[in-house]
C-alpha cells in the first residue's frame, strides 16, 4: 500500500504556528520567499551550498549603474534556474537601476499549477526594509 505525501512547505522566516507547530505557508508564497532567498544571500554564506544565492545584497556597496544591472540580470536568472527549476520555470528577469537603487522583476511560471506570476522587489536607497 503507498500512502501519498504533500509537500510541506515551511513559512520562511522559521517559525510556529498557534498548535507549537512549524509554520507551514501556501506554496505561491513559498517561492516567493525562496526567490527572495535567492536574491538576498551571497555566493559562500550558506554552509554546504557555496554556489546558493546571487549576491544581490553586496550591491548596496557597489556604483549603481545599467551594466551593474545588467550583469546582475544574468546573475539572477542562472541562480533562479540552477535552485527552483524543479519548482518554477522562469520566464523573465528586468534588472533596472535607478539612482541607488535596483528594481528587480521576476516572471515565472510555478509547474505544480501552470500559473504565471511576477514578483518585484525594490532593493536600495528607496527601499524601506530592504525589499519590499
Amino acid at each position: 500500500m503507498s500512502v501519498a505525501r504533500t509537500a510541506m512547505n515551511l513559512a520562511f522566516p522559521y517559525a510556529l504556528d498557534p498548535n507549537g507547530h512549524t509554520a507551514q505557508t501556501s506554496l505561491v508564497a513559498h517561492i516567493e520567499q525562496m526567490i527572495e532567498q535567492i536574491l538576498f544571500t551571497s555566493p559562500g554564506e550558506r554552509v554546504n551550498r557555496p554556489t546558493f544565492g546571487s549576491g544581490t545584497a553586496q550591491l548596496v556597496f557597489a556604483p549603481n549603474s545599467d551594466m551593474l544591472a545588467a550583469a546582475q540580470q544574468n546573475v539572477i536568472q542562472a541562480s533562479l534556474q540552477m535552485w527552483l527549476s524543479d519548482l518554477i520555470r522562469v520566464q523573465s528577469v528586468s534588472v533596472s537601476a535607478e539612482d541607488a537603487t535596483l528594481l528587480i522583476t521576476v516572471v515565472y511560471v510555478v509547474l505544480a499549477t501552470q500559473q504565471q506570476q511576477t514578483q518585484q522587489v525594490v532593493y536600495g536607497a528607496l527601499a524601506t526594509g530592504g525589499a519590499s
